[in-house]
């Protein structure tokens, strides 16, 4: 039953280093397609590129300041969204000429999948700068989500794919 426990436990630490590393790929899975997607979604693959690099600066500044060194090796409840998130650092390849609706497919489950463990996260830490980072991010791919369901919709039903 222990080993059950811990095995369901992480580090503050790992979880940072997770988290920025599922960033820094989309970062560079949306920085590299932009050249190749279509105008009419161009500008919101360059938002997905901006608001990733956005994070991952966030992330990194956060493990410098002194409110969280001393809380990296402290034992936080692993989210049970865990592997979802850590299977979706890996990005498909979607060739020279991306279909715009593939594209937004895949972006608007990433952000999903980002909004369960930042969501948890927020729920597994006590009040505090953890909790408020985690909370900023869910709340923030949220709003992503609903920026890119609004055009995927405006993409799909007017014909554009």
């Amino acid at each position: 039953m222990r080993t059950d426990t811990l095995s369901k436990m992480t580090t503050v630490e790992e979880v940072l280093e997770v988290v920025a590393e599922f960033d820094r790929e989309a970062h560079g899975f949306y920085t590299d397609l932009i050249p190749k997607v279509s105008k009419k979604i161009r500008y919101i693959v360059e938002d997905l590129a901006r608001n990733e690099l956005d994070h991952v600066i966030k992330l990194y500044e956060l493990s410098k300041s002194s409110d969280i060194r001393e809380h990296l090796m402290d034992a936080i409840l692993r989210p049970e969204a865990d592997r979802r998130f850590s299977d979706a650092i890996q990005t498909p390849e979607l060739g020279d000429d991306p279909d715009d609706q593939e594209v937004l497919q895949y972006a608007l489950a990433r952000q999903q999948i980002a909004i369960e463990e930042y969501s948890e996260l927020a729920a597994n830490t006590p009040l505090g700068p953890m909790h408020e980072v985690f909370s900023y991010l869910a709340n923030e791919e949220s709003k992503h989500k609903t920026d890119l369901e609004a055009l995927y919709y405006e993409v799909v039903h007017s014909g554009g794919v």
